[in-house]
């Protein structure tokens, strides 16, 4: 039997008359890793806040480890970092590590947390002489430093280089193999698809899709058929999006067949033909391309 986390059950919440959420049933079970995707004023911010308690819904229901999420007692268990944080600039980095792991009653060691997040060496630094990106980077290992069962990332990377990124990644791909529970968004695709088992795609304040990637990619249907062309295709049917990068053609299509047959029967004269199943990034385009994003919470 599945141990849910954190469940949402039929939530709806309303903004001045506004609807963000729409009766969305979302459940995160115990050990997943779940990526949360949506172009932004879908309703991700939104639905983050009622399953951490920072809002309630207007109708419907929402649990964190069985309870009422608003109740400080349900959220010992929990970690969260949202978009924008801030520490004091003139503490240091050891310091504040420190001063959150006592709010816990079994924190983790501070030079542990620092060495996973690549911080090791920055004890006595100012957080405020920190690089943004080291700054970023304590936001998020301040989450873990009461070692919590689950834990809710919004954007965890945003502003941070190649580089950082993926030291950030594999510091949460070792807290998921040690047992924990994530919930993340993110706009970097990339990032889901190193990161994510299951993938819970949200527009227009509903649940959209909701699988593993590959069960994703397989409901749109969707298949690129790419090529090399001196001379661009005709319009052709059945094709959803072009692109063109220099004489690499790159063409979206719901019946990759008949795309090429009609190809062929146009004349264009092509090589290199390749035929893939959409990436995660299409299937998510292709998913939310009819979202009007009107709602004032992402």
């Amino acid at each position: 039997m599945t141990t849910h986390h954190a469940r949402a059950l039929s939530a709806t919440r309303d903004f001045d008359g506004v609807r963000a959420l729409d009766a969305v049933d979302l459940d995160v079970g115990a050990g997943q890793l779940v990526g949360l995707l949506g172009p932004n004023g879908a309703g991700k911010t939104t639905l983050l806040n009622l399953l951490t308690g920072l809002r309630r819904p207007t109708s419907g229901r929402v649990e964190l480890f069985g309870g009422d999420p608003r109740e400080a007692g349900n959220r010992r268990r929990l970690g969260v970092t949202p978009q924008q944080t801030g520490v004091p600039e003139t503490l240091r980095v050891g310091e504040i590590v420190d001063f959150v792991g006592r709010h816990y009653a079994n924190p983790a060691p501070v030079g542990d947390v620092l060495e996973r997040f690549g911080l090791e060496g920055l004890e006595r630094r100012q957080s405020g002489g920190l690089s943004g990106g080291q700054q970023r980077r304590l936001a998020v290992a301040l989450t873990f430093v009461g070692r919590p069962d689950l834990v809710v990332l919004d954007e965890p990377t945003a502003g941070l280089d190649v580089e950082a990124r993926h030291v950030l990644w594999e510091a949460l791909r070792e807290y998921h193999r040690e047992g924990g529970t994530m919930l993340l968004t993110s706009h970097y695709m990339e990032e889901v698809e190193a990161l994510a088992q299951r993938v819970v795609v949200i527009g227009g304040g509903r649940v959209l899709a909701d699988g593993d990637p590959d069960d994703i990619r397989a409901r749109v249907g969707t298949h690129t058929v790419g090529f090399r062309a001196e001379t661009p295709p005709p319009d052709l049917p059945g094709i959803t999006r072009r692109e063109h990068d220099g004489n690499r053609v790159r063409l979206l299509t719901g019946d990759s067949d008949r795309l090429v047959r009609d190809l062929v029967a146009s004349g264009t004269e092509f090589h290199d033909l390749e035929v893939t199943t959409a990436s995660l990034e299409e299937a998510f385009m292709s998913l939310t391309s009819g979202d009007e994003p009107t709602r004032r919470e992402s």
